[in-house]
């Protein structure tokens, strides 16, 4: 009797053990020697591979730890890299983002381009922000008035996303927060620009785990929803813009929309997935023109657009950067002796969407004004 309750025990354990080695050598292995990373899958009798070769653009800067969403500088002619570090804090993948779990920021640092990549270590923590709950997005930093600052998002204890801004002595810190947020700041994503006139410009906002949707007159309803997607022939969602005071602390009057338009001067659909913004706004100036740049997140684009103004409108151009190996593509642009560059993420080093590398390759301006497309892909 015992025998025989044995037996299919075995043939259980044997069918696993089968199953498993099966499925082994039907996934992929993937092996990376410098650009290249080879994805090989294997039939089943494990006698025949089809191997398949992906050539990145770019390398990571730095594989020590995970960064993202790259905001980049140039100070006293080096380069300083502000970008999300991201973690494995082992929550699921979520619309929300929740995930995305980050508590501290590390600045990078490199003499030139190709150059060596410090980093600087811990320049804030989460704990270090007293109205801060979970959750330390994207920053970016601006100085002025012998100050840097560090302008980051964070949830504060009702899971509300606002910017806050902290401030140090030097490029990479340790930087100390103010006590509270900026008011009228809400959402994710800051990005500084200071104009050739000395005013400072911040614009701020992403949809769906960014919780821009959530945020109508300025006024943030907790019942909103939690996608744009209920609205999709209404005018897309825009990315906020606004003064910041000379203390680089406040808002100065009233926050904007971004507001961007097609050739024809009619506003881009929430349908327009290809072309609306998402989330990761930047803003350069070329040749007097003031290029407005952001990710389109679910389809995977950077694009631009370009005005006469800080604040807008900025007529819809094109998409500049193809996807990445990931999910968006957080980015930051600048121009370092005479050439200009383009900071992004990608996720070669894991694989995982929220764990991903920072990089960068050159950007390059045509004749006419407009940017020549990206390949992440060679």
């Amino acid at each position: 009797m015992i025998k025989k309750l044995i037996d299919p025990v075995k043939l259980l354990i044997v069918v696993l053990i089968s199953v498993s080695l099966l499925s082994a050598c039907n996934s992929a292995a993937t092996k990376t020697v410098g650009n290249d990373t080879t994805k090989t899958t294997a039939t089943e009798t494990g006698k025949s591979k089809l191997a398949r070769k992906i050539t990145y653009l770019s390398q990571p800067l730095i594989s020590s730890i995970y960064t993202a969403d790259p905001s980049a500088h140039v100070f006293n002619g080096k380069i300083y890299i502000y970008p999300s570090h991201d973690i494995n804090a082992g929550i699921l993948e979520n619309d929300n983002g929740d995930h995305f779990a980050m508590q501290d920021y590390h600045i990078l640092s490199m003499d030139s381009i190709g150059g060596k990549v410090t980093d600087n270590g811990i320049a804030l923590d989460i704990k270090d922000i007293p109205w801060a709950g979970r959750q330390l997005w994207a920053p970016d930093v601006a100085f002025k008035n012998g100050v840097y600052y560090l302008y980051f998002p964070v949830k504060d204890k009702n899971a509300v996303f606002y910017i806050g801004v902290a401030t140090a002595k030097t490029p990479i810190g340790p930087f100390k927060a103010e006590p509270t947020p900026i008011k009228g700041s809400y959402s994710i994503d800051p990005a500084v620009f200071t104009d050739t006139d000395g005013k400072t410009y911040m614009y701020f906002g992403g949809i769906w785990g960014g919780q821009l949707q959530r945020w109508m007159n300025d006024k943030y309803d907790a019942n909103g929803s939690k996608t744009d997607s209920k609205h999709e022939n209404a005018p897309s969602i825009n990315c906020r813009v606004a003064l910041l005071t000379p203390d680089m602390k406040n808002i100065d009057g009233a926050v904007k929309e971004a507001v961007i338009i097609d050739s024809l001067k009619k506003p881009l659909l929430t349908s327009d997935h290809d072309r609306r913004y998402f989330e990761g706004s930047w803003m350069h100036k070329f040749q007097g023109k003031y290029y407005f740049t952001y990710s389109t997140g679910d389809t995977h684009f950077l694009c631009y657009a370009i005005g006469s103004s800080p604040v807008g409108p900025f007529i819809y151009k094109g998409q500049f950067m193809k996807p990445v190996q990931g999910w968006t593509t957080h980015h930051s642009i600048i121009e370092i002796k005479g050439k200009w560059y383009i900071f992004y993420h990608d996720t070669q080093l894991s694989g995982k969407t929220h764990l991903r590398n920072v990089k960068v390759t050159e950007l390059f301006h045509n004749t006419d004004g407009t940017i020549r497309m990206i390949n992440t892909f060679q």
